[in-house]
């Protein structure tokens, strides 16, 4: 059965190895690894291990992949173990066609000529024709050795040398093109070589073999480094430069008290090869892209911490701020990242040459956790906000931490971040030195309350309610961050959230206003008090009046902006059913529940403030 290579190695990368094992032997954690007693041999001491990718065990010598396991473990063949782990995956095997054999030939073929190519490029760069880009080379401090390892080369000036030297190998201008190494014009002909004057970097997938080629152009040209376009071998969203050698690095058996491998994520195929020659060997980067979805799960598997490293200038503070914001979604209590941001002016290359491996391995070694760093990043530039910044950069932190899948998780990311808002931004209260936040005039003249708009009087009313009955506050943060509101209202805002952030919250409405007094936010407050009655429903004296507020108080969010309510609403419902809550969820639920089924049958009116 001939089955395209890629497939495969996509299989094997949705299947986790362990979990496969994990259900037929009892395994225990080894460090990043697993092991246990070996299936394939009575065994009262492990020596069965589980890689990322492979299992080993040390007393009967047994080997292999997920694949393979599932073959000498239930006795199937290998269509037979492939079709039930595509099912497990929810992948369709390609059907045995002769088409799929020919394919499979043609990428064999595609890399026969990658590797031809490679032979060239490698041996030119000794040549007399490659002379500057060896020299380019050891100027930055690569030794011949490294060079070799890596597979550097030279590609000739000039966009014929490369056909010239394939030709007599069989290999045509359309192989060339299909391969990646020639551009193709819009009737899909290939019009010139990819790569010339450049010197050349071999891309390898995680397994070692050829895919594509980087190059690197001396002098001023543009751009200064380019990538081989995606072909059937190559893929960048999923490939990392060097994951080949870091891997290995990462799981080699190491002498007890010896600190494992880092997996390093870092910026450039130089920042890679001049880490490799300086120890540290799990070093990888990213091929011309920003860091993707499929690239973090890749780095999980060889590592549950991988440290990305970005340069300390604002584009790579950028750089690691959206970095973390395509890994939120998949992050998981044992699937995290470490952040290091390297010093203004340098990347790893330069810093090893200038500072020395101790210096740059001191600080991978203090790389800070995703949920330290990530408030540092979404921060920067920001200093003293006001309320309505204030506000705003309250509803991003929910926000990000709320693109955690995990609620568990999810709840003590944003904890983290609210903390180190209300540490870092705290609000000055009366009396304090530098004079504290003026109370804002917008609702607030000498004459009385200034007369408002519907909208306005609906988010008077959501303050006032909170107001009166503050316990409710912790229940309705997120929704409240997420409200624009006028200046004086923002303030009352901050001070429910601050007071409540910082467990300083009275459980009633009295005693909130009693520890107001003479306070600066009084004023204010009053005037969201006094703007105009509370919904009778509320005054009056009912068993089920904690239920009747929370509906009222959702009531008045969903009027301000019901599509978006109602939304919220039913994810929230979709939520509870996929992930099955448990009753004092429902029972927050609930209230919302009920406020969006009567805003849809128009029995909840408004009343006249």
């Amino acid at each position: 059965m001939a089955i395209e290579p890629g497939f495969l190695d996509e299989l094997r990368a949705r299947t986790p190895l362990a979990s496969v094992i994990g259900r037929r032997v009892k395994l225990a954690r080894s460090g990043r690894n697993w092991k246990g007693c070996c299936p394939f041999h009575g065994e009262k001491t492990p020596s069965f291990y589980v890689y990322d990718d492979h299992f080993h065990c040390f007393g009967c010598g047994v080997h292999g992949d997920v694949i393979s396991f599932v073959m000498q473990m239930e006795g199937k063949s290998f269509p037979e173990a492939v079709e039930e782990l595509a099912g497990s995956a929810g992948m369709e095997v390609p059907k045995d066609t002769r088409r799929t054999r020919e394919e499979v030939a043609h990428s064999q073929s595609l890399e026969d000529v990658l590797e031809h190519t490679q032979q060239i490029w490698s041996q030119a760069l000794y040549s007399p024709a490659g002379k500057a880009g060896l020299e380019y080379l050891t100027r930055r401090g690569l030794t011949r050795q490294t060079i070799e390892e890596f597979g550097l080369g030279w590609a000739a000036d000039g966009r014929g040398a490369l056909t010239e030297a394939l030709a007599p190998k069989g290999i045509t201008p359309q192989m060339m093109a299909e391969a990646g190494l020639m551009r193709i014009d819009e009737e899909g002909r290939p019009k010139g070589e990819l790569f010339w004057g450049r010197v050349t970097f071999p891309i390898r997938d995680r397994k070692g073999r050829l895919v594509s080629f980087g190059g690197r152009i001396l002098g001023d040209g543009q751009p200064k480094y380019l990538n081989g376009p995606e072909t059937s071998l190559f893929s960048k969203r999923r490939l990392l430069f060097g994951l080949d050698k870091a891997r290995a690095a990462v799981r080699a058996p190491r002498p007890k008290g010896v600190s494992p491998t880092d997996l390093i994520v870092v910026e450039g195929y130089m920042d890679v090869i001049a880490l490799h020659q300086a120890g540290f060997r799990g070093a990888v980067a990213a091929l011309g892209t920003a860091l993707t979805p499929e690239q973090l799960e890749v780095l999980w598997q060889v590592d549950r911490a991988p440290i990305l490293c970005f340069d300390g200038d604002t584009a790579g503070r950028r750089a690691a701020a959206r970095a973390a914001e395509v890994a939120l979604p998949l992050v998981k209590a044992d699937h995290s990242l470490r952040l290091c941001l390297l010093p203004e002016g340098e990347d790893p290359d330069s810093l090893v040459r200038s500072k020395g491996a101790q210096v740059v391995g001191e600080m991978f070694a203090t790389a800070s956790p995703l949920s330290e760093m990530l408030f540092d990043l979404l921060t920067v530039g920001v200093s003293n906000p006001g309320p309505e910044e204030r506000a705003a950069l309250r509803h991003k932190l929910v926000e990000v931490a709320g693109l955690i899948p995990d609620k568990a998780l999810a709840s003590e990311y944003r904890s983290t971040l609210l903390d180190r808002f209300f540490e870092t931004f705290r609000r000055k209260k009366s009396g304090a030195k530098g004079g504290a936040l003026a109370p804002a005039r917008s609702v607030v003249r000498d004459s009385g309350p200034v007369a408002l708009n519907a909208m306005e009087e609906r988010q008077r009313i959501l303050l006032a309610l909170l107001l009166r009955y503050p316990e409710v506050v912790p229940e309705v943060e997120d929704a409240l961050c997420r409200l624009a509101l006028p200046p004086a209202f923002a303030e009352v805002r901050d001070l429910l959230l601050d007071l409540s952030a910082e467990g300083m919250l009275p459980e009633t409405g009295d005693a909130l206003l009693s520890s107001l007094e003479g306070q600066d936010e009084e004023e204010v407050v009053q005037a969201v008090l006094t703007g105009g009655g509370l919904p009778l429903a509320l005054e009056e004296k009912d068993t089920s009046l904690a239920v009747a507020i929370r509906t009222q108080w959702w009531h008045f969010y969903g009027l301000l902006n019901f599509s978006q309510f109602q939304q919220e609403v039913e994810q929230e419902v979709a939520r509870f059913t996929v992930e099955g809550g448990d009753l004092a969820e429902w029972r927050r639920l609930q209230p919302r529940l009920e406020a969006l089924a009567r805003l849809k049958r128009g029995e909840m009116e408004e009343f006249e403030a």
